[in-house]
């Protein structure tokens, strides 16, 4: 697991496998190459935008469908 120097606490800590797992899955359908060694810093600002972007739609839409599911 890479270090994480974000000041970001995740509510459910054990989603942090599944969201590095969802982060590798967005990354590999934008064909963004994610850094092995986990530093993020020579990574291009726009592609680093465009992954939090898309897991954030995603995360949306997979939020949206649970509470659709409960609701009807």
């Amino acid at each position: 697991m890479s270090q994480n120097r974000s000041s970001n606490q995740l509510v459910v800590p054990q989603a942090t496998a599944a969201l590095d797992q969802m982060k590798f899955e967005v990354a590999q359908e934008l064909g963004i190459s994610i850094p092995q060694d986990g530093y993020y810093g020579n990574m291009a600002t726009r592609d680093a935008g465009s992954l939090g972007g898309y897991i954030t739609r995603k995360l949306v839409q997979i939020a949206e469908q649970s509470l659709a599911g409960q609701y009807k």
